[in-house]
């Protein structure tokens, strides 16, 4: 059993006495995979692992992400069959027993916890926000699978090993949705079956999603579509730019409405562009390894000298390119294009490197 978690300390004891239940007579481990939570998840692992053998537990410093978790979870196991679910007690540990087995015994090579067949019901979301919100992705995602699944957004299931072994090397390993990923990512179609079981009422702890989860769902999805031939962060990075060029031109406009010459207006525009794009590079591009702290402010004064750098080296291209054939716009995307390039490879090798 692989449990993702963040903030689920009052859960992890619950959590354990259920599945002790639910999987009386099995041989089995659960591993929780904790993003360095706040209210000292891991030392409840920690502690209950003394007693239990078969709880372990993962402590990640410095990166977040439920996909990520799942898949180092999953690696630090030898089990031949992988289950994964939600550490939040919505869940239904009753129907690991048929998961399982469908793999275990069946041949399935997936066996998925669904909300959308005959016997199963997603009334413990939270509000009709979300019910609308995962309605919508199942629509949007059921186009793009190789299989007829009724709930491929499920974050309950259970997996062949091999499988899954085969499909890491694929895996974007972006946001909340493993099971999408693992689908997109196998390379061969899967044998699936699916068991009904009731989504339920959150017993403690909040929901994790919000919009930032929102934008890592289209990132997975566009990063499938381009096959992984263009990097998603690069995507984001240089949408982020687009922002940032905004921003520019409308201090510039501001400035110029105060009467303030050019010169000035366009340094106020740019370096309140650079702070911008810093801050929702840091917010949304680099989600999973965001800087906090002194780091956040050492981290945008090396982005500021960064894209300076990028700035001149925009300047001088495009400056180089104009000499030669005199077009203005081609001169200036390919100084633009130089400088994002710059920009992102710098900024991901030196302020946001993975960990």
């Amino acid at each position: 059993m692989i449990v993702p978690c963040y903030n689920e300390r009052v859960n992890v004891r619950p959590l354990v006495a259920a599945l002790s239940a639910a999987l009386a007579g099995r041989d089995w481990e659960v591993i929780f995979v904790d993003d360095n939570s706040p209210d000292g998840t891991i030392d409840a692992v920690r502690e209950l692992a003394e007693q239990d053998g078969r709880v372990r537990g993962i402590l990640r410093v410095g990166r977040r992400g439920l996909s990520s978790a799942v898949i180092e979870g999953a690696l630090s196991s030898s089990a031949r069959v992988i289950a994964v679910m939600d550490g939040d007690m919505q869940h239904d540990e009753s129907c690991l027993g048929p998961l399982i087995d469908a793999v275990a015994r069946d041949g399935y090579d997936i066996a998925v916890g669904s909300r959308h067949v005959a016997g199963g019901d997603n009334a413990g979301l939270a509000n009709r926000w979300r019910t609308v919100l995962s309605d919508s992705g199942i629509r949007l995602v059921r186009m793009m699978l190789p299989v007829r699944l009724s709930d491929p957004m499920s974050g309950f299931f259970a997996m062949r090993r091999d499988l899954f072994a085969q499909a890491v090397p694929h895996l974007s390993g972006t946001g909340f949705k493993i099971l999408l990923d693992v689908f997109l990512s196998a390379p061969r179609r899967p044998r699936v079956l699916e068991v009904p079981f009731v989504f339920r009422p959150r017993a403690a702890g909040e929901s994790k999603l919000d919009v930032l989860v929102l934008l890592q769902f289209l990132a997975m999805m566009l990063d499938k579509l381009c096959r992984g031939f263009l990097p998603v962060r690069f995507v984001g990075f240089a949408l982020v730019g687009l922002v940032g060029i905004l921003v520019n031109l409308a201090v510039l406009s501001a400035a110029r409405g105060l009467g303030v010459d050019f010169a000035t207006g366009q340094g106020a525009g740019t370096l309140v562009a650079m702070v911008t794009n810093f801050w929702m590079n840091n917010s949304l591009t680099y989600r999973d390894c965001r800087l906090r702290g002194g780091r956040m402010w050492l981290g945008l004064g090396l982005f500021l000298a960064i894209c300076s750098v990028g700035a001149v080296a925009d300047i001088g291209i495009a400056r180089a390119i104009f000499r030669s054939d005199g077009g203005w716009g081609q001169a200036g995307a390919a100084g633009a294009a130089i400088a994002v390039v710059w920009n992102y490879a710098v900024s991901s090798t030196l302020i946001w490197r993975a960990r």
